[in-house]
């Protein structure tokens, strides 16, 4: 975890510095005040110096990701407020405002498009690969249970049918939960095809089944 120390004349003043410095709250960071105590000269009273040490308790990678989405929504304009989590090596950012209908886009693509771009900037400011997803009013928690669904009912056809079923260009997103949602279906196998970002999924009989 960073740490840094900051000198100030008050302790208000170094917390305040320290939560700009990491773009985060006071209840986010571990505060230590290690030096509170006036300067003299000849017995004279002077200023006052203050030097604490702050750490935040949250992985710094999600603080990265976090400031990240922040600065990019305060370009679009838009009132919102963002909580962030980290679980094994994913970060999940949700957005909550009034504007989650512009942010989510017609079919999630803006929603898409903000996660790219959110995991490109992580990726080079933290200097190791580490995956984030963006979310907003629980709308990937919706679609995963659309995508699952089309998963299984396209399953259903292929076995009935006994012939090979392609699902419309995905994103990798979005073609990994369905890529999963199937795995260990005995009677079909998925494969992607295509070029660039969105590629096609194949749901193909296994042979035998």
């Amino acid at each position: 975890m960073p740490t840094i120390e900051i000198e100030a004349k008050t302790t208000e003043d170094a917390i305040e510095m320290a939560c700009k410095h990491f773009s985060s709250t006071e209840d986010e960071l571990n505060i230590e005040i290690i030096e509170n105590k006036s300067t003299s000269i000849f017995g004279i009273v002077g200023s006052r110096k203050v030097k604490i040490k702050a750490t935040p308790k949250t992985d710094s990678a999600v603080l990265i990701a976090r400031d990240i989405l922040e600065k990019i929504l305060a370009l679009m304009v838009v009132d919102s407020e963002i909580s962030a989590e980290k679980k094994d090596n994913t970060i999940f950012l949700n957005i909550k405002g009034n504007g989650s209908g512009i942010l989510i886009g017609y079919k999630g693509k803006t929603l898409e498009a903000l996660e790219f771009i959110v995991n490109k900037a992580v990726n080079k400011a933290y200097g190791k690969k580490i995956r984030v997803i963006v979310d907003s009013e629980n709308y990937r928690q919706k679609k995963e249970e659309s995508l699952k669904d089309l998963a299984f009912k396209t399953s259903e056809k292929v076995k009935k049918t006994g012939k090979v079923a392609i699902i419309n260009p995905k994103s990798p997103y979005d073609r990994r939960i369905i890529h999963l949602a199937l795995k260990e279906d005995p009677y079909v196998q998925t494969k992607s095809k295509g070029e660039g970002l969105f590629k096609k999924i194949l749901v193909i009989p296994k042979r035998g089944s």
